[in-house]
């Protein structure tokens, strides 16, 4: 408590004496807090906790910031803040605060969205709380979460690859129409290739694996197998694009095995 007082305490000095912090906006911090976000986020997949630790200082930094501004218009102040979620979650866990009863983590899940939607200011329909500014992979397992928990899902969840399945044929058959010139194709192949990845997106989810999660992994790991055959190649005094892809297949399995 004495440091949480002490960081509000530097705010207010900062947002009267420092020219940068006094010209912040809601507006102006948005972006930078979307960013602390992501450098919390690299923090978390490196499993790094020294800075976890020093990411989440700057994110908890943005909200002090926002409560200042909300304060300053008189809008609402930390007090109001902290009430109003200590109060909806009390009210989203009805199974601790009160006499529901949950078998599963799956019934708090439907429960908390069924709650949601019953609050003055809650959603008012099950995907209206899904942000339509996130990237679209998250926003796509979170829709289908979103669905899941109001009982819209697959009765087994193997049924799932039926559907993948389906999608990936119809996207390659538009494949073959764009090749061969037909008017609107392309655009039919975009909307192909989407059913694809919400088909797979919705495959990861039944599995309980994070399509987001998975991606940057693979992400991670391409750029550090691709790094090494670049910087192997210069060692060999070799430039990529004169090399033959088996030169560089060889230099990819190199960087397997050292464990890239």
């Amino acid at each position: 408590m004495q440091a949480f007082a002490r960081l509000l305490d530097i705010m207010d000095e900062l947002r009267e004496k420092c020219p940068w912090d006094r010209k912040q906006t809601l507006q102006s911090l948005r972006p930078q807090t979307i960013e602390e976000v992501y450098e919390l986020s690299d923090a978390i997949m490196a499993d790094d906790l020294h800075n976890i630790s020093k990411e989440l200082g700057d994110v908890l930094l943005h909200i002090v910031f926002y409560v200042k501004i909300g304060q300053e218009k008189e809008a609402f102040d930390i007090t109001d803040v902290i009430n109003l979620l200590c109060d909806k979650l009390i009210y989203r866990h009805p199974h601790v605060y009160g006499a529901a009863e949950v078998a599963s983590a799956g019934d708090v899940v439907k429960n908390w969205e069924q709650l949601k939607r019953t609050e003055k200011d809650g959603n008012k329909t099950v995907l209206s709380g899904v942000p339509q500014s996130l990237p679209a992979l998250i926003k796509a397992y979170r829709i289908q979460d979103k669905a899941r928990a109001v009982g819209f899902d697959w009765d087994k969840k193997e049924d799932v690859w039926q559907k993948v399945d389906e999608e990936i044929g119809e996207f390659r058959t538009e494949l073959a129409a764009m090749d061969s010139g037909e008017s609107g194709a392309r655009e039919r192949a975009e909307g192909e290739l989407g059913d694809v990845l919400f088909s797979v997106v919705n495959a990861a989810r039944l599995w309980d694996l994070n399509p987001d999660t998975a991606l940057e992994r693979t992400c991670n790991k391409f750029r550090d197998r691709f790094t090494y055959l670049e910087l192997r190649s210069k060692e060999m005094g070799r430039d990529l694009k004169d090399m033959t892809l088996a030169e560089m297949d060889a230099i990819w399995d190199e960087a397997k095995a050292k464990g890239l």
